[in-house]
């Protein structure tokens, strides 16, 4: 059985060592986290997931930026302990969140990934939409939480303007 919560502060360095050990060493390198750098997380869809023993099991993050002057939700990164993994709760993840983000009033999500596992979940390429070099424009993926919300949207992705939503 799992718990699954809203991350706290006092779950960041618990969530920071699984990104440590999901992902290759430099992720913070990464055009994504430039555009994170000093901007709160959009905490109600930042969450953890533990199992009966309180042992963090997989995490999700979600950040706020810009296109073309609108505003994006960011997801990332997303990543289950790799015990964990082939549970389907990186899937879980996901489907909570971005069912929350659409209660919360957000009409898009983008994401850097593999285009193949987040088409389940309704992500497309973004043609019109550019990440800072040296993303790969091939997995600049978006979906709409609200029909029609990519269509007017396109350009460059920027850190948010302001803290505001």
């Amino acid at each position: 059985m799992y718990q699954l919560k809203e991350e706290a502060e006092a779950d960041w360095w618990e969530v920071e060592a699984l990104y440590d050990l999901c992902f290759a060493p430099g992720r913070t390198a990464l055009s994504s986290y430039r555009l994170r750098d000093g901007v709160p997380m959009v905490a109600p869809l930042c969450l953890v997931l533990r199992d009966e023993t309180g042992t963090l099991a997989a995490a999700i993050r979600y950040w706020p930026v810009e296109v073309g002057g609108g505003r994006v939700l960011l997801l990332g990164p997303v990543a289950v302990h790799p015990t964990r993994q082939g549970e389907g709760l990186g899937g879980l993840l996901i489907n909570e969140s971005l069912a929350e983000a659409r209660r919360l009033g957000w009409e898009r999500v983008m994401l850097v990934g593999d285009a193949p596992y987040y088409r389940r979940f309704g992500f497309r390429k973004l043609d019109r939409v550019v990440m800072p070099p040296p993303t790969n424009p091939d997995r600049v993926l978006g979906v709409e939480l609200v029909q029609g919300a990519w269509v007017s949207v396109a350009g460059p992705v920027t850190k948010v303007s302001d803290q505001g939503r």
